[in-house]
């Protein structure tokens, strides 16, 4: 990653403190250019790099990012098996990086379906950078949003059943302990790529007030300076949860 300089916001303006991003159009992107799938996703890591980059200049604290949900094993075998490679590739050669950057590594996800070496490059590559303390980056990978709810769901039954907790404790708030990512900030921009305009079952619980922000770019045309244009425009929007806008007002002095 190169050396990074501070991004101006508006006067002001306050960045997005957790960004989650939808990175989408990898395949057309290849086939559009009459190369191989997995073409895309290689020129997706690029584009990665740049918008982690874009990210901290502009001192977001988390980003997280959907490389792979639960309904992508439906794709044709071929194509699975080269992610999974294209996956451990990433973290053998990023994870490095990542500690040098300062920036922490978390999948978050059900893990039980991956290899065993692929899980410990996992492991690896989340205690290696367990340390750091810049850019949390969250890699949502055999993750859904509705399994999310589901395992924490059962964890609470489970503390019922084992006398932790009883039925009339458990309240949103407490519910949401048990989800994925319970202690960041909840996403505040959802940046989905490709021109599609919809949540594909990503951190459903967890989007309850988050911006959205579409782009009709494939993923892998997809860069620092648009994640950066992204949030300029997050800048301008209202966020009310639930408020008036006269009330912010008054809030605001």
């Amino acid at each position: 990653m190169s050396e990074t300089t501070r991004f101006s916001l508006p006067e002001g303006k306050v960045p997005p403190r957790h960004i989650a991003i939808i990175m989408d159009g990898n395949n057309r992107w290849a086939k559009e250019r009459r190369k191989a799938v997995l073409s895309g996703h290689k020129a997706g890591v690029n584009s990665v790099r740049q918008v982690i980059e874009g990210c901290i200049e502009c001192g977001v604290e988390a980003l997280t990012l959907f490389a792979f949900s639960s309904e992508n094993w439906r794709r044709p075998a071929l194509e699975v098996r080269g992610l999974m490679e294209l996956f451990r590739i990433a973290l053998d050669r990023q994870t490095p990086k990542l500690l040098k950057n300062n920036i922490r590594l978390r999948i978050i996800g059900d893990r039980s379906r991956f290899g065993s070496e692929l899980q410990k490059r996992i492991a690896w590559a989340e205690e290696l950078t367990s340390g750091c303390t810049g850019l949390q980056l969250n890699v949502a990978a055999n993750y859904g949003g509705q399994w999310d709810i589901a395992q924490a769901a059962r964890r609470l039954a489970e503390a019922c059943l084992n006398g932790e907790l009883k039925p009339e404790q458990i309240d949103a708030e407490l519910f949401d302990r048990y989800t994925c990512l319970a202690e960041l900030p909840k996403p505040d921009l959802c940046i989905r790529t490709a021109g599609e305009q919809r949540v594909s079952n990503f951190l459903i619980w967890q989007f309850a007030y988050t911006e959205f922000y579409f782009s009709p770019l494939y993923w892998p045309d997809f860069g620092k300076a648009q994640v950066q244009e992204a949030i300029l425009d997050f800048c301008t929007r209202e966020r009310r949860f639930g408020k008036t806008s006269e009330q912010l007002e008054v809030e605001k002095g």
